[in-house]
């Protein structure tokens, strides 16, 4: 891997999650920690990241999370193009919820237009988003807001979404890794973000590759749990998100693969980019978690292995 191919997946991880070890970096861009330190000096000397004892970081922090007008400009391709085909998995009448981010506001633009749909969220980017939409029913959480990002958290968002039960959730998050699933940096977002997985049947990440084998503080959704993975295609250098994602395939994660090349505006008039989808082949049967709610759906989704993947057959000649 050349050097300014290096430096970039350095400063996309640490804009991803806040802050990121010396080692880590290292394991992800194979190379040596020498190397990496070497690169990061770099970087902070371009004013991009700041140098921490083991690691790297945001400029003017340790801990600090990207804000949204720092993940607004980040991966903006890619980002419509995962929505475009994330938006293909929703369904006329159906009820969902989705959690907060740049990337699930790009979806919830493409779902103004699904009659009959009713979307839970504690996101006010995305019920914004969704507000003009007539045909289109949005339910918010309680909650004390998060200013970064624009969401509601908190015991109250928590507590408002016990009973309820939907048939999809459309998460993001900092990272994801077939070892840990998804993960992000912060404890509170984290918590909801859970409870918004335990209402659900099926649950659907959303992450671009910049993303990918990346592993941050607190886990929301284990691999166990993830139904399906909408992405976009990684670069032909980088091997590390490759590997992840035949992870986890291999563990039972339905991994779809969107082109950014020639996909929809952010505007969300357009029909979804359904040409442009790559699923990954399904493994075997997929193991069964022991444990209640979503758990409990999961496993009885899954008794019928043949019937699910007609169901995939039929998605992919629509």
């Amino acid at each position: 891997m050349f050097a300014a191919e290096r430096r970039q997946l350095i400063l996309e991880m640490v804009r991803a999650n806040g802050a990121v070890s010396l080692r880590e970096l290292a394991r992800v861009v194979q190379t040596s920690e020498v190397t990496v330190r070497r690169d990061v000096r770099a970087l902070e000397a371009e004013g991009l990241l700041d140098r921490r004892h083991g690691g790297a970081v945001l400029p003017g922090g340790f801990t600090r999370e990207s804000g949204f007008p720092q993940k607004a400009h980040l991966a903006t391709a890619e980002k419509t193009a995962i929505a475009d085909l994330a938006a293909s998995f929703v369904h006329e009448g159906e009820a969902i919820v989705v959690g907060a981010g740049t990337t699930t506001q790009e979806l919830a633009r493409r779902l103004a237009r699904v009659p009959g749909l009713t979307v839970v969220t504690n996101s006010l980017l995305v019920a914004q988003a969704l507000a003009h939409a007539n045909r289109v029913e949005v339910v918010m959480t309680g909650g004390t807001l998060r200013g970064s990002n624009y969401a509601l958290v908190g015991s109250g968002a928590e507590q408002s979404l016990q009973g309820l039960r939907v048939s999809k959730a459309f998460l993001s998050g900092s990272g994801l890794t077939a070892e840990r699933g998804l993960s992000t940096s912060n404890m509170l977002a984290a918590s909801v973000d859970r409870a918004l997985v335990q209402a659900a049947a099926e649950v659907v990440v959303l992450a671009d590759h910049s993303k990918i084998g990346a592993d941050t503080m607190f886990q929301t959704v284990p691999t166990d749990l993830i139904t399906r993975l909408v992405t976009d295609e990684p670069p032909a250098h980088d091997e590390r998100a490759v590997t992840e994602l035949q992870a986890l395939a291999d563990q039972g994660v339905q991994v779809s693969v969107a082109g950014a090349e020639g996909s929809a505006g952010s505007g969300g008039d357009t029909a979804p980019a359904r040409q442009q989808r790559r699923d990954m082949p399904l493994p075997g049967p997929r193991r069964q978690v022991p444990g209640a709610g979503l758990r409990a759906a999961t496993a009885l989704g899954e008794q019928n292995g043949g019937a699910e993947r007609a169901r995939v057959a039929d998605l992919r000649r629509r």
